[in-house]
């Protein structure tokens, strides 16, 4: 009995008590709302036009009807998580992603640092698009074996997969998931700002692998040094990565096929404003082609495409039960009121100060909500016109909520791909936590640092 309630609540247990409790709040914070105007751009709040309105307070049926209503206002990012999720099932069933990380291994052979510097730039990117965030799990064992073969503990193992994959995911200058979400909230053009973001990511991945450089070279000094001085592999792996998988010219053209389609859908966007609709059409068609040069039957296809998709459901789901937090505050008509009561908070802040407190509040909510989508479809509708009233750029409202829920994500016990993680490599979190934590506060600080620097350039949507 004891143990039943020692468990971490589930992160739909978590977001259904947050729901109820908005539907709670709609009895009794004041109902109230903006007057807002048009621009060519984005709809925006008129700063000092709040007033109160009538009461809609949400009842019981209201509470449940919200969950409907959150899945059907996500719909189109929910079935894109899926459709992904789909698509790269069909292409790790080719095996061109493990052939091309252990080809990565091969060509850097003896050279610890090269090795791990360009395993941690592969996985970045991977994570920069969105595209290994939750499978990076599967290649956590790859990272265990280059880390004994070098001598290391399993903290580097875990790494230089999981802190790689999560560097780029932290900015995810082309993650539809997660920037592309909260610029659509946000009505700014998809994926406007990545050069400016390309920069925080190429400052933030050199960071981390400079971090793993330096804590590498402790332990290879003195092992004694490291986390896991006592045991450093306490989980050794058995038969759980094949290392003997060979780059063949069908890889080649799965892997061009897939940045020949991606190369389309970002051209898309900056020149056809695609948006994620087209997006889902791209990897259907990138699906679809990777069967055809992998000569995968039909019937093969549409299994390792539902297989994929089924591993995602609950991480799609989420969206829509995050989305029905904001229904009831929406039809409550109490969301005006919390941005009004946050901007009187954040009245003495400057614009640059305002921006790091939305830093740190995603960072904080990230333990509730370790969800990225899940987290912008929630704070995004009250970041924005926050911003707006504190004459933040809506871009740096993006930014804040990225990073704020990127960076935490490596170090909350909630995470439940961390937690997957660690188990898989057999380190304990209390010991992670303590490698990890000097990493965060660097992160912390260029986080800040640029928000900074992207308030006072005004960071618009370029």
């Amino acid at each position: 009995m004891k143990k039943r309630f020692a468990t971490l609540p589930d992160a739909y247990v978590i977001l259904f008590i947050i729901l109820a409790l908005a539907a709670i709040m709609t009895w009794v914070v004041p109902a109230g709302e903006y007057e807002r105007e048009e621009t060519d751009t984005a709809t925006v709040v008129v700063p000092g036009s709040y007033s109160q309105i009538d009461s809609e307070p949400a009842g019981l049926m209201d509470v449940f009807l919200a969950i409907q209503e959150g899945m059907i206002a996500a719909a189109p990012l929910i079935f894109l998580v899926l459709i992904i999720g789909g698509s790269f099932a069909v292409i790790e069933a080719t095996g061109a992603i493990d052939a091309l990380i252990l080809k990565t291994i091969e060509k850097t052979k003896n050279k610890e640092l090269i090795l791990i510097a360009g395993v941690m730039v592969l996985f970045s990117v991977f994570g920069a698009l969105g595209i290994v965030v939750n499978a990076v799990i599967a290649f956590i064992p790859i990272g265990i074996i280059l880390a004994r073969s070098m001598k290391f503990d399993a903290i580097v193992g875990v790494s230089i997969i999981y802190l790689g994959a999560y560097s780029g995911f932290a900015t995810a200058f082309l993650d539809p998931l997660t920037v592309g979400t909260a610029q659509q909230i946000a009505e700014l053009p998809i994926f406007s700002g990545v050069g400016y973001r390309i920069v925080i990511y190429a400052t933030v991945v050199l960071a981390t692998i400079l971090y793993i450089f330096w804590y590498a070279k402790k332990i290879q000094r003195d092992p004694s040094k490291g986390v896991l001085s006592d045991n450093p592999f306490p989980k050794v792996e058995k038969g759980q990565a094949d290392t003997d998988v060979e780059m063949t010219g069908v890889h080649k053209l799965v892997l061009l096929w897939l940045v020949i389609g991606i190369g389309i859908y970002v051209y898309g966007v900056f020149q056809h404003q695609w948006g994620l609709n087209e997006m889902a059409a791209i990897f259907l068609i990138i699906a679809v082609g990777t069967a055809f040069i992998d000569r995968i039957t039909p019937n093969r296809l549409v299994a390792e495409f539902f297989n994929g998709a089924k591993g995602l459901v609950y991480g799609a789901l989420i969206i829509g039960m995050a989305r029905s937090i904001v229904v009831i505050l929406e039809n409550g008509k109490i969301l005006d009121t919390i941005v009004e009561g946050m901007a009187a908070m954040m009245a003495p802040f400057t614009s640059a100060t305002g921006a790091v407190a939305m830093f740190i509040a995603n960072a904080l909510f990230n333990f509730l909500v370790t969800s990225g989508s899940g987290q912008a479809v929630i704070v995004m509708p009250i970041m924005t016109p926050l911003a707006d009233i504190m004459d933040v750029p809506r871009q740096i409202a993006v930014q804040a909520y990225k990073m704020g829920d990127g960076f935490t994500n490596v170090i909350t016990p909630t995470s439940g791909v961390l937690m997957a993680c660690l188990a898989v490599a057999g380190v304990p979190w209390t010991k992670w936590a303590k490698f990890v934590a000097p990493l965060l506060l660097i992160w912390s600080v260029i986080a800040i640092i640029f928000l900074v620097i992207g308030v006072w350039m005004d960071w618009g949507p370029f």
